[in-house]
């Protein structure tokens, strides 16, 4: 009879940890989907919003063209890393036009070119908020991953430890604005 209730009490034990697991793997995956929505609406606004200032910014052609390169491929056919490749580039390229919209100061006071502004301040704002959340998740779950007793569960499972989103080196180092 201890047996049976030493068993069931394991079964129990076993089963709620496996589910606590597979929950927390799956808010990880909900967060990375709300940081692909966000990615996904800047690769779409973005560029529109580009466009329609494009009369004004004639001062940098490039700019643009990196844009319209960045985007050849369509965003559902690639993959969780060259989406991240590909809001790394977009990233990049935006900083660059900010710094360009504040040399010109009849650019900067365009409104299309503030709306631009506002849009992407607050796109970027909505991509940081989509990874605080997603890291968030991702430390809950490498957490029950590697606390006792889940540990064990999870290496018998096949459970995988998953990776926070972090800055590139050079996004690290102190931005430098020339003009």
């Amino acid at each position: 009879m201890i047996a049976i209730v030493l068993v069931v009490i394991l079964a129990i034990f076993l089963i709620g940890t496996y589910n606590g697991l597979v929950s927390k793997r799956n808010q990880v995956q909900n967060a990375f989907a709300g940081v692909d929505v966000q990615l996904k609406k800047r690769y779409d606004l973005i560029p529109n919003l580009v466009e329609s200032v494009k009369g004004y910014m004639k001062h940098e052609e490039t700019v643009l063209a990196r844009l319209v390169e960045l985007r050849s491929t369509p965003y559902a056919q690639l993959t969780d890393a060259q989406k991240n490749e590909l809001d790394n580039g977009v990233q990049k390229v935006m900083s660059g036009l900010r710094v360009t919209v504040e040399q010109y100061p009849d650019l900067k006071a365009s409104e299309n070119v503030m709306h631009l502004q506002r849009t992407l301040n607050e796109t970027e704002e909505q991509i940081s908020a989509a990874r605080r959340s997603y890291n968030a998740a991702v430390l809950e779950y490498n957490n029950a991953m590697q606390t006792f007793p889940t540990n064990l569960i999870a290496g018998l499972l096949g459970f995988q430890a998953k990776e926070f989103f972090e800055a590139r080196q050079e996004e690290r180092e102190n931005v430098q604005v020339k003009f």
